[in-house]
């Protein structure tokens, strides 16, 4: 199988091409902006930039993939407020030239989505709750999704929430390395209670990914961890595992932050197809930190 990845670079691409150069059965081409952070491997690399259209067309019709699994998006949420035409351009536009370049070439469409997409009032959410963003990002997201369902592919959307792990030179943190390195630090924290989330590691998000495509599995699969917890509960099993000073650790509610984007208070999604329909099986917080440190 030909599969061909966007957004290589990132922390899921990365642990995407980990799984999948190491498969006899796959032949791999990652593609990403800019250099390749990755090692050499038994794959391909090609410098993309998906907001060009033209480029889009050109590598997909080049190597005619079975798969495209495409990742790269414009993630950090407070940023797409303050630059929504950036914002659009990586998550709607480019999922528009990626979704054109795909039929064109017959292949399976796997799409990354998000939790934000939902208001956060009735969380955890299965696959059929109906959407209902309250942040630029998230709208966005919705859109690319729509793009995406309403197309003439074979097609999956993996949605998936608070991605975490550990890659080569990562452009963002995430929520364990940023307690992690500011707890080290002797920095007191104040992280919030009145928010839910469903945190995944991200080589459980890869795994699904890969079954999602191996099977062809097509529809809207949520794709994250299977414990709610808050940003709060998070840091202290953070804390407790590192045997870092969890009494730096400040519990508060949302609104002691001024944030440019609003936050959805309880999201998470439930699993239970994912688990059922292609064996899917996250970790928990607690292995998923253990993981994370090897």
């Amino acid at each position: 199988m030909k599969i061909l990845i966007t957004g290589s670079n990132g922390l899921l691409g990365q642990k995407l091409v980990e799984i999948f150069s190491n498969d006899s059965n796959v032949d791999l081409i990652a593609t990403s902006r800019g250099g390749n952070r990755l090692n050499e491997g038994n794959y391909a690399y090609h410098d993309l930039d998906v907001t060009k259209e033209e480029d889009v067309h050109k590598i997909i019709n080049q190597y005619s993939p079975h798969a495209v699994i495409h990742t790269a998006a414009m993630t950090n949420v407070d940023k797409c407020e303050d630059e929504k035409d950036n914002c659009y351009d990586l998550n709607v536009n480019a999922t528009k030239y990626i979704v054109e370049a795909c039929e064109k070439a017959s292949c399976f469409l796997l799409h990354i989505s998000t939790d934000f997409i939902f208001d956060g009032n009735n969380g955890p959410y299965d696959e059929n709750a109906e959407p209902n963003p309250i942040n630029y990002y998230g709208e966005t997201k919705l859109e690319a999704e729509k793009l995406v369902t309403s197309s003439t592919l074979n097609w999956a959307i993996a949605r998936t929430v608070l991605v975490y792990g550990q890659a080569q030179d990562m452009s963002r943190s995430n929520i364990i390395l940023w307690v992690k390195d500011n707890l080290e630090k002797g920095k007191a924290l104040k992280l919030v209670t009145d928010q839910l989330r469903s945190p995944t590691l991200a080589e459980d998000l890869a795994q699904g990914c890969k079954l999602i495509v191996e099977q062809k599995a097509e529809g809207i699969f949520n794709v994250s961890g299977d414990e709610l917890l808050t940003p709060y509960e998070m840091a202290i099993i953070t804390a407790d595992f590192f045997k870092l000073d969890k009494n730096l650790i400040s519990a508060v509610d949302g609104s002691t932050f001024q944030q440019r984007a609003a936050r959805p208070l309880k999201t998470g999604l439930l699993v239970d197809k994912m688990k059922k329909l292609l064996g899917y099986q996250p970790r928990k917080l607690n292995e998923g930190i253990s993981i994370l440190t090897k």
